[in-house]
């Protein structure tokens, strides 16, 4: 792996096969722990640990509020009252994140971290399309759009049954949802 992480960047394989990475090549890695990693492994990935106890998911939403306003320009002024609305009409007053762990299965386990993470890469994503034409979304689509992302950040990986459980959970909150087609 210290191959590919140095200037080389060279893959080997397993079978001893050498594969040089572009230089737009980039790498995500996602593992279980960092019991067989060496410390030149750790710093080249630039990994820090963070307890999810000492950090928690609010201060990346507080960030990427931050960053629309500052960085991607044609962000509504209003985006961050908004998104302090919908986070707590849909995450805090129902504490989503207990409600899913304890009535929802999941196919897979995922962090609260984690699923924060997805959601504001998702929302970012479906408005990358406004901030492209210079255009300022409304609230009700802004609603829209954080639905959107959260019904499949915190949902994407439950069963069937669930996600329609998790649907009906989203219309008792009044969020803007599509009906289910049969």
């Amino acid at each position: 792996m210290n191959t590919v992480l140095d200037d080389n960047k060279i893959l080997t394989l397993a079978n001893a096969e050498r594969i040089p990475m572009t230089d737009n090549c980039k790498m995500v890695f996602e593992v279980e722990n960092l019991n067989n990693a060496s410390p030149a492994t750790v710093s080249r990935c630039g990994i820090i640990y963070v307890s999810a106890s000492d950090l928690g998911w609010r201060p990346l939403i507080e960030t990427w509020c931050k960053d629309r306003q500052e960085i991607k320009g044609y962000a509504n002024v209003e985006e961050s009252q908004w998104m302090g609305e919908l986070t707590d009409k849909y995450i805090e007053k129902p504490n989503a994140f207990d409600m899913t762990t304890k009535e929802y299965t999941y196919m897979m386990p995922q962090s609260e971290v984690v699923r924060i993470n997805q959601m504001l890469n998702l929302l970012t994503a479906v408005l990358q399309e406004f901030v492209d034409k210079q255009e300022f979304v409304d609230k009700d689509a802004f609603a829209k759009f954080y639905i959107y992302s959260y019904a499949w950040a915190m949902g994407g990986l439950f069963e069937n049954e669930d996600r329609e459980k998790f649907h009906k959970f989203l219309e008792s909150r009044g969020a803007p949802l599509p009906e289910i087609s049969p």
